[in-house]
């Protein structure tokens, strides 16, 4: 019996001992990321019988027990790339919501401030100091163009370093991953299948990291180890091997870094809006849907202005007599050539409705033969062409011979719209502030006719003939007239008919002319000599403010900036909500897993109380069964 004693004190002994080290082992980890607490899961030894029954032989420590619970774990894996994306996101979109909506800063003071000189060259067209300040203020406003394109394609930089340094911790957790496989499978292999709880624990926290970078999907193998799967569905660990993820330059787009699966010269191109969740896919999120959108936009925004302000300085005349040329240069569209091209054929692009540009980037494609796919990837909308050149949203494709199947290029008509945008002239006499010609009621006229000042046709390049002279003589009865000039087809041209008020449209120019002329009564239209008073071009240069030129002529120039402003504002803010609202959902779940998993200081406190307390009776106990041997022994002698 002494010795049944003896053994139940020991095993007893033990229990607590085993006990106490693990409560130990919780308090000492109870500040360290991803722990889970432990407990000792104790069972009762096989009883021995007897004539008296079964007599109990003490108690076994079955294991160790990790308090972990995979459905609340999952549900934090999957918040917390949420999360992460959208925090991500939200810093990034930050930096142009606050760049755009500067006062200081942003386009809107600048746009102001030329159409504010362009007025005062129309109040003072004779003036070389308001000609300077509207050169001055383009010139401003071309800065402020080139400076917010600047910016944003610092932030394109800045992503391209940062998807590097992304990729890079994603491959090194890989192979923290892959290495932790190994160990925690030959540590069951050694321990008769105990789970290594301290390594289960550092591998979840491991994944855990993983997945703030990017969303991972993990499956638990039958031997205990994991395979973790990202974006959509390429392996990155499985068992002990770790696969690698590589920064590539884009091959359709030299200036932006892409991830790629593979190793050396193996190189998988992989989608990249399937890197969904963590910081890589709120990176990835925020280039293609934020920062591409809005460098766009305000590309568009320039392209728009040289364009309309350009056409309409082309109609007018400067302070030298010559007409109007660009008063800023005008920017073309990028067309990138797929570096994985084998054909050799050039793809141009060129503007021809600077209104009809939508902003958004396009893929094309040849199929082969002469056939082409074009895709408009704001929306995905595809047009098939049998062959080119075509135009589609105010963009003329055009190709050289050479293109081979599977070919591809892409066609950014706006990226660079800010960034090339500059003013043409330095030459304050430049100016085209005048309209060249100027019409004219002869002092003989004797009826009652009067001729408006005439307007050059918005038609480009200006008719040749627009500045030579042309006569019109009413004939007798006034109820016509004949029309002399060079250009004027079959000059003269007898018995126009008169409508009071009609245009009357020749060379490239429209006038009109009301009331009642008197038979002989003359009109002229000539070139408008000594004009430096002239200050009709200037108006209608300063009329394009509030003219809607943008986006299909929905919106003018400040307008559409505007609607930019809003446009990142309103994602700024939504990102702001979605993203507090979601950590706030994940400490949630923490807590409510902490709840099961976290290490409590006092329920620790008091488990070794009842260890040391359980440890002092079983040595009790021991002793009582020494006592009781050493007496038998005594017996015997």
């Amino acid at each position: 019996m002494g010795i049944g004693i003896f053994g139940s004190g020991v095993s007893a002994l033990n229990a607590a001992q085993i006990g106490l080290s693990t409560t130990e082992h919780n308090i000492a980890n109870a500040n360290t990321p991803g722990f889970n607490r432990q407990e000792v899961m104790l069972g009762t030894r096989i009883p021995q019988a007897t004539g008296a029954g079964f007599i109990g032989q003490g108690v076994d420590v079955s294991t160790v027990k990790r308090m972990y619970n995979e459905f609340l774990s999952n549900q934090v894996l999957q918040g917390q790339a949420q999360a992460s994306q959208l925090e991500t996101y939200y810093q990034q979109i930050g930096q142009i919501d606050n760049m755009l909506a500067d006062s200081d800063a942003g386009l809107s003071p600048a746009l102001q401030e030329l159409f504010s000189a362009v007025n005062n060259v129309a109040s003072s067209p004779d003036s070389q100091a308001a000609r300077q300040v509207m050169l001055g203020s383009a010139q401003s406003l071309v800065s402020r163009f080139q400076s917010l394109n600047q910016r944003m394609s610092d932030i394109n930089s800045s992503i391209n370093g940062q998807i590097r340094s992304s990729v890079t911790t994603i491959n090194s957790y890989a192979q923290q991953i892959a290495s932790m496989n190994k160990n925690i499978v030959l540590a069951q292999a050694t321990s008769n299948g105990q789970p290594p709880n301290d390594l289960l624990d550092q591998r979840d926290q491991l994944i855990s990291q993983l997945n703030q970078e990017t969303k991972a999907t993990v499956v638990k193998q039958s031997d205990g180890s994991f395979n973790v799967f990202i974006g959509s569905g390429q392996s990155l660990v499985v068992g002990e091997q770790a696969m690698t993820l590589q920064a590539v330059q884009s091959l359709s787009d030299p200036s932006r870094i892409e991830v790629a699966y593979g190793s050396g010269a193996s190189v998988i191109r992989l989608q990249q809006n399937s890197f969904q969740g963590g910081n890589l896919g709120g990176l990835i999120a925020f280039r293609s849907e934020s920062l591409d959108v809005t460098q766009n936009a305000l590309g568009r925004m320039a392209m728009v202005l040289a364009d309309t302000f350009n056409q309409q300085h082309k109609f007018g005349q400067d302070l030298s007599g010559n007409m109007g040329g660009n008063f800023f240069t005008q920017p073309v569209p990028l067309v990138n050539t797929n570096t994985a091209n084998t054909g050799t054929a050039t793809i141009s692009a060129s503007i021809v409705s600077s209104s009809a540009l939508t902003g958004s980037d396009y893929s094309l494609r040849f199929n082969g033969g002469t056939a082409y796919t074009l895709t408009r990837l704001s929306d995905n909308t595809v047009t098939a062409f049998a062959a080119l050149p075509q135009t589609v949203d105010g963009l003329t494709i055009t190709t050289t011979a050479g293109a081979i199947a599977g070919d591809s290029y892409t066609i950014r008509p706006t990226v660079n719209g800010a960034r090339d945008i500059a003013v043409a002239i330095s030459d304050p006499s430049k100016i085209a502030a005048s309209v060249p010609i100027r019409t004219n009621a002869s002092l003989a006229n004797i009826g009652s006719g009067r001729i408006s000042g005439g307007t050059v046709n918005a038609i480009l390049p200006v008719n040749a003939n627009l500045q030579q002279p042309v006569s019109i003589v009413f004939d007798n009865p006034p109820t016509t007239f004949t029309v002399t000039g060079t250009g004027v087809p079959g000059s003269p041209v007898a018995g126009v008919a008169y409508s009071a008020g009609t245009d009357i449209t020749y060379n490239g120019w429209t006038m009109q002319i009301a009331g009642a002329p008197a038979a002989g009564d003359t009109f002229t239209v000539a070139s408008n000599t000594n004009a430096t008073a002239d200050n009709r071009n200037a108006l209608l240069l300063a009329s394009l403010q509030t003219k809607n030129t943008v986006a299909g002529g929905t919106a003018s120039y400040q307008g559409a900036y505007a609607q930019l402003v809003s446009q990142v504002g309103n994602k700024t803010r939504e990102l702001e909500t979605t993203s507090s609202a979601q950590t706030s959902m994940v400490n949630q779940i923490i807590q409510t897993q902490q709840s099961v998993s976290g290490v409590n200081l006092d329920e620790e406190a008091a488990n070794l109380m009842r260890y040391q307390r359980a440890y002092q009776a079983a040595g009790k106990a021991i002793q009582i069964a020494g006592t009781l041997f050493d007496t038998l022994l005594s017996l015997g002698g």
